[in-house]
């Protein structure tokens, strides 16, 4: 099993808070999540809200427990974490968390989903010391356990940069088998007992493959105390002890909002999740970490679950519903406070990673709201005319006009692979970058940036430079690096830059690219330290040599870290001599030919523990065979988490069979099932296959 299931409810979960803001206004507050079960001193009973859709069935929420009721002022006061609620049918069950959403609530109970055909509207929910005394669900009893052991496991040994010995660096986690013993046994309320004695509530559970990740209330764990070879148990409960007291705060950090606004962003709040952007000034790096509790203008205070630094500024995400850039957006301030005790968040708001998996990308939000962007294409135009260098702009070579930017980000394909050559860009060897074309390079960018499109910077240059090898002694390597090196001095404070493609297609380099690009690489992580470095393979990149090409890239250990976000650049065409010239028009395409042309890269990657992507695809339109292919091939791609370009789109493709834009206008068949994978839903959170 993968993380489908449980990314899947999250998703759900900020669908059906966006019906009930449809249904019920702007969403305004959430109550934290309290530890220890509390009970209303007067019974009070609410009616649940009767409206049906894809989220809801009569009230009650159809992919989590959970309902909706009034936000009356008696409904506010009553209904709180901690309380727990008799349903229609007699069960009670625990308030986990509620959330205000206009003149609604939505409020979250724990354990298994409920069925709104029968405590669904217009039946009531009731809470009361004298009518609720014990919650009768399958999670375990909600006072704080004694050290009575009931079940224990080993934890897995593995350890990388989120996990040490097992446990989760970043938030109170343990990774453990899932065997049914374990599945049955470390349920959400259930208490878990840890090597060094202390006890806590499971508040989360997420089965992946063959382990399960249990998290728990409370600060992080050290790994190096209670993980591998320490075993994780289960306890019994028998005594009480007294709720945390209420977090008490004070501002250790104040920021000012960018002021920006678009599609994505309103008066520097994110549109469609809980995020704001700020400058990435050193304080406010220290101070706005995962974890850290934010104050909004409002007075409310959120916690903060991923930062991300984009350039000079930084992408805050919290966790909650989005964020109302109207009434709390620039020019307001956001402050961070610290607390005395630990206020742990919805279960239903946590984000663990996959197991095993490094920390996401460090790119700007995009419109699949932190999820890697899986479909894009190469805009064609600066990398045309490689046998007249320099060449001569709008003769021989052309930028990609603003409108094509605004095309594929309108089709819902804002990733754009832009192909560009190194003698344009730098005329004469270790000299300053031709400004004029650097500004055609920037224009570039600043339309995609207007856009929302993200763009990977591609050499296009086959590891050459005028015809030269690099690693010759006309072109040393140190020059290519140096190159790279002003490149990114130049643009890394810009927000539509994605990662740059260190060169495209080497092939016939006696050798000498895993040196180069480890030159390269090394020289780009002395400007920038964030985004993705694309590292194409040998042999044209063919996506099926791979195995047998590209071994030698990573038998230096740093191009095999995680910390340096590398990205491995494979090319596929499904024609006979793998070209993508498809000499031949009446061939016809396996429907998994995509797919096993791919796999030996794909399985690479797996076997390396390792980042992919495809920066080349594509198939003519007159092969009805070769779309099928292409189809099955994406639909891989995205179940390994790998973002394709396809190739190609952009200006002065005449009729080509394989462009998504020839001078005709004519129907584009290929479009259609990239559009297909670009919306589908997918449950990556990094570029994978991690």
């Amino acid at each position: 099993m993968s993380t489908n299931l449980f990314s899947g409810a999250r998703k759900a979960l900020v669908a059906s808070i966006a019906a009930a803001v449809l249904l019920g206004g702007v969403t305004v507050v959430t109550t934290p999540y309290a530890a220890a079960s509390t009970v209303a001193a007067v019974s009070v009973s609410a009616k649940i809200n009767a409206f049906t859709n894809t989220d809801w069935l009569n009230g009650v929420w159809r992919t989590g427990a959970g309902f909706s009721i009034p936000a009356t002022s008696a409904n506010r006061t009553a209904f709180v974490a901690g309380v727990s609620v008799r349903l229609a049918d007699g069960q009670v069950r625990k308030i986990s968390r509620a959330q205000i959403v206009g003149s609604n609530m939505s409020i979250f109970l724990e354990g298994a989903k409920l069925d709104g055909n029968k405590v669904g509207a217009p039946q009531v929910v009731t809470i009361g010391s004298t009518a609720v005394t014990a919650p009768i669900t399958s999670t375990a009893p909600v006072t704080s356990p004694t050290t009575v052991a009931a079940h224990s496991t080993s934890i897995n040994a593995f350890t990388n940069t989120d996990w040490l010995n097992g446990v989760w660096r970043k938030s109170p986690g343990f990774s453990i088998p899932a065997s049914a013993a374990n599945k049955a046994a470390f349920k959400v309320g259930a208490s878990a007992k840890l090597a060094d004695g202390q006890v806590r509530k499971v508040t989360q559970v997420q089965v992946v493959g063959a382990n399960m990740s249990v998290y728990l209330e409370g600060a992080a764990v050290n790994g190096s105390v209670v993980g591998a070879p320490n075993k994780l148990s289960l306890a019994t409960t028998s005594t009480t002890s007294p709720a945390p007291t209420a977090p008490t705060t004070s501002v250790i950090a104040t920021s000012n909002l960018n002021n920006y606004t678009n599609t994505h962003w309103l008066n520097g709040m994110f549109r469609t999740a809980a995020g704001f952007s700020i400058q990435a000034s050193s304080t406010n790096v220290a101070a706005f970490k995962a974890g850290a509790l934010v104050k909004l203008a409002d007075g409310q205070t959120r916690k903060v679950l991923r930062t991300q630094l984009v350039g000079s500024n930084m992408s805050v995400f919290l966790d909650g519903a989005v964020i109302n850039g109207t009434t709390l957006g620039y020019p307001k301030t956001i402050s961070v406070v610290s607390t005395s005790t630990s206020t742990p968040s919805s279960p239903a708001l946590t984000t663990p990673p996959v197991e095993a998996a490094p920390a996401p990308a460090p790119t700007a939000p995009d419109t699949t709201n932190g999820k890697p962007l899986l479909v894009g294409v190469n805009l064609s135009g600066a990398g045309f005319g490689p046998s007249v260098v320099p060449g001569k702009h709008g003769t021989n070579y052309t930028y990609p006009a603003e409108s094509y930017y605004k095309k594929y980000s309108d089709l819902g394909m804002p990733l754009v692979r832009l192909p560009f050559l190194w003698e344009r860009i730098q005329p004469k060897l270790n000299s300053p970058l031709n400004a004029e074309e650097f500004a055609r390079l920037k224009q570039s960018l600043d339309f995609a940036q207007k856009h929302n499109v993200k763009v990977i910077l591609d050499l296009h240059n086959y590891y050459r430079y005028y015809g030269k090898l690099i690693g010759s002694n006309e072109v040393p390597i140190s020059s290519f690096a140096a190159v790279w090196k002003q490149i990114v001095q130049q643009v890394v404070n810009h927000p539509a830059v994605e990662g740059y493609g260190l060169m495209n297609e080497p092939h016939s380099t006696n050798g000498l690219w895993p040196q180069a690009a480890l030159a390269a690489a090394q020289a780009i992580r002395t400007v920038d330290s964030q985004r993705w470095i694309y590292v194409a393979g040998d042999r044209w990149s063919s996506a099926f040599h791979w195995p047998h090409y590209n071994t030698q890239l990573i038998t230096n250990p740093w191009m095999r870290d995680p910390k340096n976000n590398l990205v491995y650049e494979a090319h596929m065409y499904v024609d006979k001599d793998f070209s993508g010239n498809y000499f031949d028009k009446t061939a016809q395409y396996d429907p998994m030919i995509g797919v096993n042309r791919v796999k030996p890269f794909v399985d690479w990657l797996k076997q390396n523990k390792l980042r992919g992507y495809i920066g080349e695809h594509g198939v003519p339109d007159f092969s009805p065979s070769a779309i099928v292919a292409t189809d099955n091939l994406l639909a891989y791609l995205r179940q390994n988490c790998i973002p394709s370009t396809y190739w190609a789109a952009g200006p002065w493709w005449g009729e080509y069979s394989m462009s998504l834009d020839v001078s005709s206008g004519k129907y584009r068949p290929q479009l259609p099932v990239l559009q297909k994978h670009a919306k589908a839903t997918n449950s990556c959170t990094s570029v994978g296959p991690l």
